[in-house]
């Protein structure tokens, strides 16, 4: 004579009815993760870049603007401009002449645009202004020397995708 099922539910393996555990139910549920990724044997060198706020939010405008991470952003700009052997250091260095000129122009342009502003208001509420042709001249300079430095980038720009 076979005696009563010792298990907790119903005898005949059905679903039990208070609320124990279920025949066929598995222990443990596993939970369903995503493909891994292979991974070199090595673990590959990180490396870390301190950026300005403002560096930071170019450099993320670049990845958005192309689909990248800003990680893989930087690493394929630096594997690019590594492998780029026709720029020398001199090329790098007048770019960086030039950009330095066309902002230190820019800078330029905007203390004479100030000063024609303020002798403008100045003349505008009756007053007189001694030094409107030397601030006319300062602005004609300044703009001179900001379309020059522009050309000056445009030209080897287009000598880089001749």
């Amino acid at each position: 004579m076979a005696g009563p099922d010792q298990r907790q539910g119903a005898p005949d393996g059905k679903a039990a009815t208070e609320g124990g555990s279920q025949p066929g139910a598995a222990g443990r549920k596993r939970r369903a993760r995503g493909k891994s990724r292979p991974r070199d044997k090595k673990q590959r060198p990180a490396q870390s870049v301190r950026l300005s706020e403002r560096e930071h939010s170019v450099i993320q405008a670049g990845a958005d603007a192309v689909g990248m991470s800003i990680a893989g952003f930087l690493a394929h700009s630096a594997l690019a401009a590594a492998r780029d052997q026709t720029r020398t250091a001199a090329a790098i260095a007048a770019d960086h002449d030039v950009l330095t000129e066309l902002f230190a122009t820019g800078r330029k342009l905007g203390w004479a645009g100030s000063n024609l502003n303020q002798m403008t208001k100045t003349l505008n509420s009756g007053g007189d202004a001694t030094h409107v042709e030397e601030t006319l001249a300062d602005v004609r300079r300044a703009a001179t020397a900001t379309k020059a430095a522009v050309e000056r980038i445009i030209s080897r720009v287009k000598g880089e995708a001749a």
